[in-house]
């Protein structure tokens, strides 16, 4: 990668919340907290670096490990203070303190109060699951110590559910952190730094989710074939690596969340065949997966968009990068590391019209929704699909008012991700039969179509991949 791209509205947050610190606060406290969560192996740590650099402030970055215990994790603590650029990193040399709250104290004291500085405690959910009391001692550092000097702390975590609880009511830490969600590099972001066409870009985010380490290996300019006749043999390259390392500690392969995860990812979508291909597993333990894995953000549990309320919940893979692994590289991991990585190779080129078809239904909805005014019908503000049980009808794009039950369903559109494939008449017809059977919708509602080249019939609304480009850029 070529320099630091993107992140520009990230960026400008953490800039603001660092010159309130430099303003100084009510009461003489100046101090500020903020609670940053994103998926791992989205950029996280690497947009902290960034901003920490462009600062120029005095700062400590320490990231915690996995230890078995908390005293493993204050020794590196001690460590990372210690050869911080704070103007009291010296206080730590040769100090061993036995708990959090002398290592915590122990910071505030070498911090400058002349100035501005930057605290960054990675990877923090790892240091509450070994130390418990941790949420709490930081806590009261932080009210008692913290927060009476000019310091921005930034705790950052890839457990998302954890991280969101941190600010919850009844927590030690509550209102007293702003939060921030890291997401992927979008599309946009990945055509800047990849220099592709629009409609490249996007195939390529379907492969790489927008992941900073997996673009890292994808030359400028390079297609979605040439990157993967590259990356997909090779057992180190960062796209096989990343979806294992970002699994494995969460949900092992023989754990029952991993167990469904994998089903999901094959392409099963409905409760009843991911029982199905997770081998049999029971309804109750099938129910718990699932709300395991929603909570953690890892699935996503979407329903129809209609007037009608719906009860056919469909579960996702939510990131596109993820998705991708799963189907393709995932079962056949053993294959490409006894050195047959053409025959996944070959797998993914006779599979991949198909599977991209369904993969970037998710990714054109967000783009939908992002767009200014005036490109979709009026009264628009969500945008879905919509199913019934046994698929007739099935709808690409509804828009509508609100979701899942909307009062007013404001247009219905069909997806056509085809290398050259023109939105014709025998495809209107389709879609048009299918509107009449979508609750909320007539004869007057109006047609989108989603192309990825060429164009439309007469009368229909078309979207190309340059729009929904656009619809990322800051």
């Amino acid at each position: 990668m070529a320099g630091f791209v993107g992140r520009g509205r990230e960026l400008a947050r953490l800039d603001g919340m660092l010159a309130r610190v430099e303003r100084g606060g009510r009461a003489g406290r100046p101090g500020r907290a903020l609670l940053m969560r994103g998926r791992r192996r989205v950029g996280k740590s690497r947009l902290v670096e960034e901003f920490v650099e462009r600062a120029g402030v005095p700062h400590l970055f320490f990231t915690a490990s996995a230890q078995p215990t908390h005293a493993a994790d204050l020794r590196l603590f001690v460590a990372a203070a210690a050869g911080s650029t704070l103007p009291g990193a010296g206080l730590f040399a040769g100090q061993a303190p036995a708990t959090w709250d002398a290592a915590l104290t122990l910071l505030a004291a070498a911090l400058p109060t002349d100035q501005p500085s930057v605290v960054v405690l990675d990877e923090m959910p790892y240091l509450i699951a070994t130390d418990p009391g941790f949420e709490g001692t930081l806590q009261k550092v932080f009210d008692r110590e913290l927060s009476r000097r000019p310091v921005l702390l930034i705790c950052v975590g890839s457990d998302l559910a954890m991280m969101e609880a941190l600010n919850d009511y009844g927590r030690p830490f509550h209102q007293r952190a702003t939060e921030m969600v890291v997401p992927p590099l979008s599309p946009g972001d990945v055509a800047e730094m990849l220099q592709l066409p629009p409609a490249d870009a996007i195939d390529a985010y379907l492969v790489t989710g927008g992941l900073p380490l997996v673009l890292d290996d994808w030359a400028p300019g390079e297609t979605v074939r040439d990157y993967l006749a590259q990356a997909v043999p090779d057992p180190t390259s960062a796209l096989l690596v990343s979806g294992e390392r970002a699994l494995a500690a969460e949900f092992p392969p023989q754990s029952q969340p991993g167990v469904v995860l994998r089903a999901i990812g094959s392409g099963e979508r409905t409760s009843s065949s991911i029982a199905r291909a997770a081998g049999g597993i029971p309804q109750a333990s099938l129910h718990r997966a699932l709300r395991l894995l929603t909570d953690k953000r890892v699935v996503e549990a979407t329903l129809p968009l209609s007037t009608r309320p719906s009860r056919e919940t469909r579960y996702v893979v939510a990131d596109p990068y993820l998705r991708f692994w799963l189907a393709f590289l995932d079962p056949y991991l053993a294959e490409i590391e006894r050195g047959r990585g053409d025959l996944t190779l070959a797998r993914i080129h006779s599979s991949w019209t198909s599977w991209r078809g369904r993969a970037v239904e998710p990714v054109i909805r967000e783009s939908l929704r992002r767009l200014p005014p005036g490109h979709l019908p009026s009264g628009t503000a969500e945008v879905g699909g919509y199913w019934t049980r046994i698929n007739d009808p099935e709808i690409d794009l509804v828009g509508g008012d609100r979701s899942p039950v909307a009062k007013r369903i404001t247009f219905v559109g069909s997806v056509k991700w085809l290398e050259h494939g023109t939105f014709d008449g025998h495809d209107l017809a389709r879609l048009l039969h299918h509107r009449v059977q979508l609750p909320g919708a007539d004869d007057h509602t109006p047609v989108v179509a989603v192309v990825r080249s060429g164009r439309a019939v007469d009368g229909v609304t078309a979207l190309g991949p340059a729009e929904l480009l656009a619809a990322w850029r800051d």
